[in-house]
């Protein structure tokens, strides 16, 4: 027992958690504005650099997580759990600057209905992500695990939603647009949007995982 007392502990991950979860809000909703202010240059490279900021501040935090798991002998949840919920989290902010940066470098000239749906329904699945994440801590409460588990439902519903945007607007490129440059780079900026929400359900699978063997 005294032995066990004198190992590290806890290693502060749910804070860390919550610190990756809002930068990926931050950039979700930066990638959101990008996309709303499309048209206007200076805008555009201001969005642009703020999904990249944070970004990179979500990659620190992943690179922190996984080295205090390096050191932690007792962690709150399975180690697992949580390298594999910090890793999935950061492909989302990936997945975000992915986003933009190929809008940039396929020089997309105007954001169709569906991008804008699209980012719409992302930045509410990271929202989501977030309040699913916020919860984890306090997961041992019965009302906490099922509001968590709740959020999560949400997320797939969103997730499902995104599914039929992104169907609709396939069947709509092909049939309607003309220009096969066209096609090739909305169906790129279509499938990258649309695995952000893939990846949030991935969390969210996740999390529940985490829910139902700790509470």
């Amino acid at each position: 027992m005294l032995f066990s007392k004198l190992l590290p502990q806890d290693g502060n991950f749910f804070q860390l958690f919550n610190q990756h979860a809002g930068c990926v809000v931050k950039a979700a909703r930066s990638l959101a504005q990008l996309v709303v202010n499309y048209d206007d240059p200076v805008l555009r490279e201001k969005f642009t650099r703020e999904v990249d900021d944070a970004e990179h501040a979500a990659d620190r935090i992943t690179h922190e997580v996984n080295k205090t798991l390096h050191k932690t002998f007792i962690t709150p949840i399975d180690r697992d759990q949580i390298h594999s919920l910090i890793n999935t989290m950061d492909d989302i902010a990936d997945l975000i600057q992915d986003s933009a940066e190929t809008m940039a470098l396929y020089d997309v000239r105007h954001m169709t209905e569906e991008i804008v749906r699209l980012t719409d329904l992302s930045v509410k699945c990271c929202e989501r992500v977030s309040h699913a994440v916020s919860l984890i801590a306090d997961i041992s409460k019965a009302s906490t695990a099922e509001a968590a588990l709740k959020t999560c439902e949400e997320i797939d519903q969103l997730e499902s939603d995104a599914d039929r945007v992104m169907r609709s607007a396939m069947s709509k490129l092909f049939r309607s647009e003309p220009d096969v440059r066209e096609v090739i780079k909305l169906k790129a900026i279509y499938e990258l949007l649309e695995t952000i929400t893939d990846k949030c359900e991935d969390v969210a699978n996740l999390i529940e995982g985490i829910v139902l063997e700790n509470s």
